[in-house]
């Protein structure tokens, strides 16, 4: 009897282990955990090379053909480096902070979908979103254990500056997916949306079907069937939400700590923050999950705001009626679709840094607090009041659609125009006490004539 059931058990293991979804899964696990480490260091490189070449200079070029093995030469020289700290440190949250820092962006590849169905267990989750906003905040424990255990004055302020950075900005990150939401609750239901009436959804495989409408034009043409099967662009949610697509790339950049939100990097802080006593290694895994995090920021777009891993040819492929193989070649589709949306909108972190000047600290907390809370506030509301309208008066869902994406428009213009307005009037008021100490110790024409702008602004 004993025999029996060994051989039972054996089999069974047999047949998950040499299954296609086993071999799926670890493929999966080993893709989830080394894309968002190797994309650090394929950022890093693109960054070196795309800020040279905005400000006209060649990059890094000795180590390797175009100095494409420099990120391999720094990698080595931080292995080799000495590890170092303070003697009256807090060695518990002082070892832990790095790893604490770095864990949750490898945590939250877990409920992202590479392909239709390359993902983790993880990526079905009904509550991913949740899951997402959760994962996101853990980092900052990790910045508040790295200021704390250093025992240093200096990487306590950075450390409190980072964190009252990360939670500020962390309130609108979350309101700009609400419009996401109440969306997938007013589409659901609907002929070629999931779900049922009025019940919408907080899962990110679940949006991602939601954006991919079944219905197009020429179904039944081949041509058309298999680039628009499933993967039709029109139904992205950036097309009806786009000041929320962008408001959550802001948000984005002051996660990471990116320009102009680097304040931990400022010249005039003389140090770096809650990392100021890392060094080595342990600095690295900082360094890793600030890269790292844009990958993440960038996930989260693609898959809410851009339709994941849609893209021609991805949904008729890899469609039940489809042989495996070419099953197989639309999961790698899709991948390579979802891979080369991170990239580009990682390409605008760059751009954004070698463009903007960075804020000062009052500048940075206003900004979340003063602007963009409220906008995504409003922009809650609104969409809820205009969809009250539009059932009222029995326009259909389209009309709905039409209307919040022109509305939506309409508030990113005015969003741009009164960012730029605010940062005008902050810029002259900043320069005018320069302005008018210059005029009273010269007297010279150029100064009247800036101190005749600063009276006309």
């Amino acid at each position: 009897m004993m025999i029996i059931i060994a051989n039972t058990i054996w089999e069974q293991l047999y047949q998950g282990i040499f299954s296609l979804q086993f071999v799926q899964f670890i493929i999966t696990l080993i893709f989830a955990i080394l894309f968002p480490i190797t994309s650090a260091a394929v950022i890093n490189f693109l960054e070196r090379k795309v800020i040279a070449w905005m400000q006209d200079r060649v990059g890094p070029y000795h180590t390797g053909p175009w100095g494409t093995l420099q990120l391999v030469a720094d990698i080595i020289k931080m292995l080799t480096k000495e590890d170092v700290h303070s003697a009256r440190s807090d060695k518990a949250l002082f070892l832990l902070a790095p790893a604490t820092f770095v864990a949750p962006m490898i945590a939250a590849f877990a409920v992202l979908p590479f392909s239709p169905f390359i993902g983790l267990p993880g990526s079905g989750l009904a509550t991913g979103i949740i899951y997402l906003v959760a994962v996101s905040s853990i980092d900052i424990i990790g910045i508040i254990m790295a200021g704390w255990g250093s025992n240093s004055k200096y990487a306590l302020i950075g450390g409190m500056r980072g964190a009252a950075q990360m939670i500020s900005y962390e309130l609108p990150l979350v309101l700009s997916l609400i419009g996401i939401i109440m969306l997938t609750s007013i589409l659901a239901g609907l002929p070629g949306y999931p779900g049922n009436n009025g019940i919408g959804t907080i899962s990110i495989r679940e949006i991602i079907s939601f954006q991919n409408l079944a219905n197009w034009p020429g179904k039944g043409i081949p041509f058309f069937d298999f680039i628009f099967e499933g993967n039709t662009p029109w139904g992205w949610f950036f097309l009806i939400q786009p000041l929320m697509l962008l408001i959550y790339y802001i948000c984005g950049l002051a996660e990471t700590n990116r320009s102009p939100f680097d304040l931990p990097e400022a010249e005039s802080e003389l140090v770096a923050g809650h990392m100021t006593e890392y060094s080595g290694l342990r600095w690295g895994f900082f360094f890793l999950g600030e890269y790292g995090n844009m990958t993440v920021v960038a996930g989260v777009i693609t898959t809410l705001f851009l339709g994941g891993w849609a893209g021609p040819g991805v949904g008729y492929l890899t469609a039940t009626h489809m042989s495996l193989p070419w099953q197989i070649v639309g999961n790698i589709l899709g991948t390579i679709y979802f891979i080369t949306k991170i990239y580009l909108l990682s390409l605008v972190f760059i751009w954004i840094r070698g463009t903007l000047p960075r804020l000062r600290a009052d500048q940075l907390m206003q900004f979340s607090w003063l602007i963009l809370i409220p906008v995504t506030l409003g922009n809650i509301l609104l969409l809820g009041l205009l969809y009250l309208i539009t059932s009222s008066l029995g326009l259909p869902i389209l009309a709905f659609l039409g209307i919040a994406a022109l509305m939506n428009w309409t508030m990113l213009i005015g969003f741009i125009f009164m960012v730029s307005s605010i940062t005008h009037t902050a810029t002259r008021r900043a320069q005018a006490p320069a302005l008018r100490a210059l005029l009273r110790r010269t007297g010279t024409i150029q100064a009247k004539k800036a101190e005749k702008q600063l009276t006309i602004q």
